[in-house]
C-alpha cells in the first residue's frame, strides 16, 4: 500500500517566478565586485568574460528549461539524475545542490550586516568583539543583524511559497530601480574617456571569468519550486532562458557603468579600501555626494535579501524532495497544513543561516567558494541527464524541447566540465584553497555517513516502486516500458 505523497501548494504566478529567478540570481556580489572585474580584465575583457559567461550558462539553462516543465517536481536536479542515472547518482546530486545552496544561504546573513555596517559608514556600536575566525572579528552588533535577519527571512518562508514571493518581487524591484538608475548615471554624467583600461592580460581575464558560475547561480532554483507553479508549464523554460539574459545584461550594465563613472585609478582605490563599497562609491563619485552611496546600498541590500530568499527555497526544497523520496528523515518532507510550506526543512536551513555568521565574515567565504564547486558539479549531472533521458524516453512528453538538442546537450557537458576544472589546481589562477577542499570533503563524508544511516533505517524498508511514486507521484512515473 502506498503512503500518501505530500504536496506542496501551487500558488507561483509568472512574475513571481521571474522575480525569484533573476532576484536569486543578482545577489549583493555586483555592487562589491564590479570594480575589481574592471582592474583585473579591463572594461571589454569583463564584459566579454560576462557575455562568454552567460552563453556558457544559457547552454546549460537550456537543459534545466527542457527537463523543468517534463518533470516539474520539487527537488529538480535530484528528479532529474534520478530519472536516467538511479538512486545514488540521484542522492549524490541533491547533496552537491544542497551544499551550493546552503553556502550562498549562510553567506547572506554576515553580507547584510557588512551592508548594514557601511550604510552608516562604521557610526553603529560593535557591542564588543566576542571573538575571532582567522583574524576575522565576530562582534556582538554583527551577530545581532545577521542573526536577526536569518530569523525574519526563516518566517517568512515558513509563511509559505506565496508569502517569500510577494517580497521577492518587492525587493526585486527595488534592486532594479538602483541598478538602472546606476546605469543612467554613469552614461550621463560619466566620462567615456574613463573605459580603461579595455583590457588586461589572459590571467585577469580568466580570474572574471571564475566569477561568473557564482554570479549566474540562481535561475536553477527554479525546477526547486516547479510544483508549486500556477502557470503553463511551457512558460516555464521561457523564464528561465529570459532570467539568464537579464542577468547578464544586469552584470555588463553595472561594469559599464563603473567603468563610466569613475577613472581606473578611482576605482583601484575603491577596491583597496576596506570600508568602500565599489560601486556605491563610485555613483556618489560620479553625482557628488555621498548620500547617493548610500541610496546604492540600500538598493544593494534588497539584493541580498532576494538571493537569501531564493536559496532558502532552494535549499528547503532539495531536502524536503530528498525526505519524500526516503533519502533522509521523514520529517523533512512535512508541509505545513495552513501555509503549504516544508517547515522542518525550511527550519533546518533557517537554523544553519542563524548560527554561521558565527564563524565571522571571513571563514565564509569559504563556504561561498565550496558552493560555487557544488554547483557546477551539479549543472554537469542536469546536462548528462538531458541527454540520457532524450535517449530513454524520447516519447516523455516536453512542453518545451529544444532545437538541436544532443548538440546543446554536449556543449553544456562540455561548459559544466570546463568550470569544473577551474576550482582544480590545473591551471586556474584561483582554484579552491586546501581549507575549502577540506569543506567540500567534509560534506561528501557527512552525505556518505547520511546515506549509510538512511540505509539501516526505517526509509530503507521503501520499496523502489514506492521511492519512485513519492518522487514522481501518478502524473509522472517511470512507465515500465522506459526502464
Amino acid at each position: 500500500m502506498k503512503k500518501e505523497r505530500e504536496k506542496l501548494r501551487r500558488s507561483l504566478t509568472m512574475k513571481d517566478i521571474l522575480a525569484l529567478a533573476f532576484g536569486t540570481m543578482i545577489g549583493w556580489g555586483w555592487i562589491m565586485l564590479a570594480g575589481t572585474w574592471v582592474e583585473n580584465g579591463g572594461v571589454l575583457g569583463a564584459i566579454l568574460a560576462f557575455a562568454l559567461g552567460g552563453v556558457m550558462a544559457i547552454f546549460v539553462g537550456l537543459t534545466y528549461a527542457e527537463l523543468t516543465p517534463a518533470l516539474p517536481l520539487a527537488g529538480g536536479e535530484l528528479v532529474f539524475t534520478y530519472r536516467t542515472m538511479g538512486y545514488k547518482a540521484s542522492w549524490f546530486t541533491g547533496w552537491m545542490i544542497t551544499l551550493a545552496y546552503l553556502g550562498v544561504a549562510a553567506w547572506e546573513g554576515p553580507a547584510l550586516a557588512n551592508a548594514i555596517s557601511f550604510l552608516f559608514n562604521g557610526l553603529l556600536p560593535k557591542l564588543g568583539t566576542l571573538w575571532q575566525v582567522h583574524g576575522s572579528e565576530v562582534t556582538g552588533m554583527f551577530l545581532i543583524i545577521a542573526c536577526l535577519g536569518s530569523v525574519i527571512m526563516t518566517v517568512l518562508n515558513y509563511r509559505g511559497a506565496k508569502a517569500s514571493a510577494i517580497f521577492q518581487t518587492t525587493a526585486t524591484i527595488a534592486m532594479a530601480i538602483g541598478g538602472i538608475a546606476f546605469f543612467v548615471t554613469g552614461t550621463i554624467s560619466g566620462d567615456i574617456h574613463n573605459l580603461t583600461p579595455l583590457f588586461t592580460d589572459g590571467k585577469g581575464f580568466v580570474a572574471v571569468l571564475l566569477a561568473v558560475p557564482a554570479m549566474f547561480v540562481g535561475f536553477d532554483v527554479l525546477p526547486q519550486a516547479a510544483e508549486e507553479m500556477n502557470i503553463p508549464l511551457g512558460k516555464i523554460a521561457k523564464v528561465m532562458i529570459l532570467a539568464i539574459c537579464l542577468a547578464a545584461a544586469w552584470y555588463i550594465m553595472m561594469i559599464l557603468g563603473i567603468a563610466l563613472s569613475a577613472p581606473s585609478d578611482v576605482i583601484a582605490g575603491f577596491n583597496a579600501d576596506s570600508s568602500a563599497v565599489p560601486v556605491a562609491s563610485s555613483f556618489a563619485y560620479v553625482l557628488g555626494s555621498p548620500i547617493f552611496g548610500k541610496l546604492m546600498i540600500i538598493a544593494a541590500m534588497c539584493g541580498i535579501l532576494t538571493s537569501w530568499n531564493g536559496f532558502i527555497v532552494g535549499a528547503s526544497r532539495v531536502i524536503f524532495s530528498m525526505s519524500r523520496a526516503k533519502m533522509l528523515p521523514p520529517i523533512f518532507s512535512k508541509v505545513h497544513p495552513k501555509y503549504g510550506s516544508p517547515v522542518a526543512a525550511i527550519l533546518l536551513v533557517g537554523i544553519i543561516t542563524f548560527f554561521s555568521p558565527m564563524l565571522g565574515k571571513g571563514a565564509l567565504s569559504w563556504f561561498v567558494d565550496a558552493a560555487a564547486f557544488g554547483t557546477v558539479v551539479a549543472y554537469l549531472m542536469v546536462s548528462l541527464s538531458f541527454l540520457l533521458l532524450r535517449k530513454k524516453e524520447p516519447n516523455l512528453k516536453r512542453p518545451f524541447k529544444v532545437a538541436g538538442g544532443k548538440i546543446v546537450g554536449v556543449l553544456a557537458v562540455l561548459v559544466s566540465l570546463f568550470f569544473c576544472t577551474l576550482y582544480l589546481p590545473i591551471y586556474s589562477p584561483t582554484p579552491l584553497s586546501t581549507i575549502e577542499w577540506i569543506l567540500v570533503g567534509g560534506w561528501l563524508i557527512l552525505g556518505a555517513i547520511l546515506y549509510i544511516i538512511n540505509h539501516f533505517s526505517e526509509n530503507s524498508k521503501a520499496s523502489k516502486e514506492e521511492i519512485e511514486y513519492q518522487l514522481f507521484g501518478d502524473e509522472y512515473k517511470i512507465k515500465k516500458t522506459n526502464k
